[in-house]
């Protein structure tokens, strides 16, 4: 499995990409900077300016059931903020 897990589409992703040309990764929690730029330019043939990682934190979550309550928590993961140079572009939908 590579570096990159898979790319994070919601709302405000798609914006930055609209608006900044910066694109958002699940990534591998060991993967440096060096290391997601290398595999974000092998995978979708591109130019990478700039990497930001942050890491998220997992969240409680809580449901209620016919049995009481369930406690549980996501998983926290690393995501990685990839700036292309302009006129690059990355189209998550191309192959569906």
């Amino acid at each position: 499995m590579g570096i990159i897990i898979k790319p994070i589409v919601t709302e405000k992703a798609n914006g930055l990409s609209e608006k900044l040309n910066r694109f958002s990764f699940r990534v591998e929690k060991g993967a440096n900077k060096i290391e997601i730029k290398k595999a974000v330019e092998e995978m979708y043939g591109v130019t990478v300016v700039a990497v930001n990682t942050a890491v998220m934190p997992g969240k409680k979550k809580s449901r209620f059931t016919k049995g009481g309550v369930i406690n549980g928590k996501t998983s926290a993961f690393k995501k990685a903020m990839v700036t292309l140079k302009d006129g690059d572009n990355i189209d998550f939908y191309s192959n569906i």
